[in-house]
């Protein structure tokens, strides 16, 4: 498809009879603002494009067309009846891929029409491979960061925000809370309802934790049947509060006919401590504090002064 914008009937004509004669399918536009607003229909190959035309003029257009993601590949041939060399350097700045001298001379109309149907083919194919080598390049970098079972964050991609957010804390003044998650008696439920059961119960537990924090709060698996949440902005009372809903929220939903219940263990920037590491320590070791008194409960990390 040759797409033509000319003013000028009689051109209109001629290119016509030209290219019709090798075979191509011939639309037209009058005028810049037509060509503008109809090119997404056309979808060329290749426009062949007046430079003189009324109110918008062919560098305007072209540079238009040029900047536009979807039509920056259709190769353009700049029309002009000028021949100095200020003209084609306006085309050159403008995204012309090519020029050509009125009046029109058929055979070197067609021999660039073909070169440049060629290029645009190139062009095309080169831009779909790199769509697809952008499309892949985005699900690399999310297989990297993410868990396969449940689609949160990984352990790797966890620790790293961690460390943002507490750099970000610092640089704010502001706190952070860590909870670690842990399903009770998981193992037994593995066992008593088989694995795919408990890779279900895994998946709907992710898919609940990341619909009931806000936003900015960073949700990852941590492990085996452990998670972990990362609430930016917020002291350790109120993490208290964010975990017993979550606690309240488990051991009240039915997995697939059975309940279960979780164990939270909580630690806070920069009351316990000012160090990642640490902050998983006191949080871990708060969870087993919680094992320890009976599961099921929301336990803080012990107010022992800053931990370093």
């Amino acid at each position: 498809m040759i797409f033509v914008v000319d003013d000028e009937a009689n051109n209109r004509l001629l290119l016509k009879t030209y290219l019709t004669a090798e075979g191509y399918d011939v639309r037209f536009a009058r005028n810049g603002q037509e060509a503008l607003r109809t090119v997404s229909d056309i979808q060329p190959d290749v426009i062949v494009l007046d430079v003189m035309l009324p109110n918008m003029d062919g560098y305007d257009v072209c540079r238009e067309l040029k900047a536009s993601e979807e039509f920056k590949y259709i190769p353009i041939i700049l029309a002009t009846a000028l021949r100095g060399n200020e003209e084609r350097i306006r085309g050159i700045e403008a995204g012309a891929d090519d020029f050509i001298s009125k009046p029109y001379n058929k055979v070197e109309l067609t021999t660039r029409i073909k070169s440049l149907v060629r290029i645009g083919t190139l062009y095309r194919a080169l831009a779909e491979k790199v769509e697809e080598l952008e499309i892949a390049k985005k699900k690399l970098n999310k297989l990297a960061v993410t868990d396969g079972l449940t689609d949160l964050f990984n352990y790797r991609a966890f620790q790293h925000r961690l460390h943002l957010e507490i750099q970000r804390s610092k640089r704010f003044g502001l706190p952070l809370s860590l909870l670690m998650i842990d399903i009770d008696h998981f193992k037994r439920y593995n066992d008593t309802f088989g694995h795919p059961a408990g890779d279900t119960l895994l998946r709907e537990f992710a898919e609940m934790l990341r619909t009931h924090v806000r936003e900015v709060d960073c949700p990852a698996r941590y492990g085996g049947e452990e998670f972990v949440l990362i609430l930016p902005g917020t002291a350790k009372q109120s993490a208290l509060i964010v975990g017993e809903k979550i606690r309240n929220l488990i051991q009240e939903t039915d997995f697939s006919g059975t309940r279960v219940t979780v164990s939270i263990g909580i630690a806070s920037y920069p009351e316990d401590t000012d160090t990642r590491d640490m902050l998983i320590t006191l949080a871990d070791q708060a969870l087993y504090r919680a094992k320890e008194e009976g599961r099921n409960r929301t336990i803080l990390c012990p107010d022992t002064g800053v931990q370093k």
